[in-house]
């Protein structure tokens, strides 16, 4: 019996210790004079084909610096909550003033915003090109050739609250049925449509991939139901800046337009069919080394 009261003391004491090594220890540094911690986690959106280009083109840009990036996808309000835990890090696709305000709003004491890397998007309501309208003025009397249809995205996103708010009562809309369900299955609708020359009626946003591969108009807005233009910042956790301060100063700087935007989404979503975008944003950094270098200059 003291033999074995004496085995779990020890056994306790070796446990303790353990775990005070594990609080001491200190998280691995990038090195090389930077003194930021290397393992850093990049939050990315479900089917936010910007905010996938951008994390990725960032994941490569920090793996090649010396950082253990990684990318981790979730839905929107999962990411927000992460991030406020420091669950995860950063994520770059946050849409200001008006598409995550609530978001930003029930999480901002414990997130931190590094300010906007694109302030020309906005809000649409998207139809093929050779639709028989130009305006959503004229959707109502023409609904019948639209099959009576708006195709939307996630039931939770800012676009769909405007769209439910703002656009259906606005215009009129109410006897359309307004589909939700995801991004994914809207984009594929839209493809499948446009292809086979048929009319269709889409909520969507610029910056995206489809205004650059398919052939497609956004309806005018007289009544301005989707006149804000939005920014796109980067949010982190409340300590990131003490955790990374020099990554702090980089996603700080970091601005990219929309031609630049939509070259890289063009190499990603259109010209490429796969998930290994890897080899495909190292190949579009090359070709833009000199914007890219830039970007971590200061």
């Amino acid at each position: 019996m003291k033999n074995r009261s004496l085995s779990l003391i020890a056994v306790g004491a070796a446990g303790l210790l353990a775990l005070s090594g594990c609080a001491s220890a200190e998280a691995a540094v990038v090195g090389d004079g930077n003194k930021d911690q290397k393992d850093i986690t990049i939050a990315v959106f479900n089917g936010w084909d910007e905010g996938v280009a951008v994390s990725e083109l960032w994941k490569a840009i920090l793996d090649e610096k010396g950082y253990n990036a990684e990318l981790e996808y979730a839905d929107v309000a999962p990411v927000y909550s992460g991030l406020s835990t420091g669950d995860y890090d950063l994520n770059m696709d946050v849409w200001m003033p008006e598409t995550h305000a609530s978001y930003v709003k029930e999480y901002g004491d414990d997130i931190v915003d590094l300010g906007a890397w694109n302030e020309e998007s906005r809000l649409t309501i998207a139809v093929n090109e050779d639709a028989p309208i130009d305006s959503l003025a004229g959707l109502a009397a023409n609904a019948d050739k639209f099959d009576n249809t708006i195709v939307g995205i996630e039931p939770g996103a800012g676009l769909t609250l405007a769209t439910t708010d703002r656009v259906i009562p606005t215009y009129g809309l109410e006897d359309m049925e307004y589909q939700t369900s995801s991004t994914a299955a809207m984009l594929t609708e839209l493809t499948t449509a446009t292809k086979a020359g048929e009319n269709i009626v889409v909520t969507l946003w610029e910056p995206h991939w489809a205004y650059g591969s398919l052939p497609i108009k956004t309806l005018e807005d007289p009544e301005g139901t989707l006149d804000n233009t939005e920014a796109l910042h980067s949010y982190a956790k409340a300590d990131f800046a003490k955790d990374f301060p020099q990554a702090t100063k980089w996603i700080k700087g970091f601005e990219m337009d929309l031609d630049k935007l939509y070259s890289l989404e063009k190499a990603m979503f259109v010209d490429y069919d796969g998930q290994d975008y890897e080899p495909i944003v190292a190949k579009w950094i090359s070709e833009n080394q000199e914007y890219v270098d830039s970007l971590t200059s200061k």
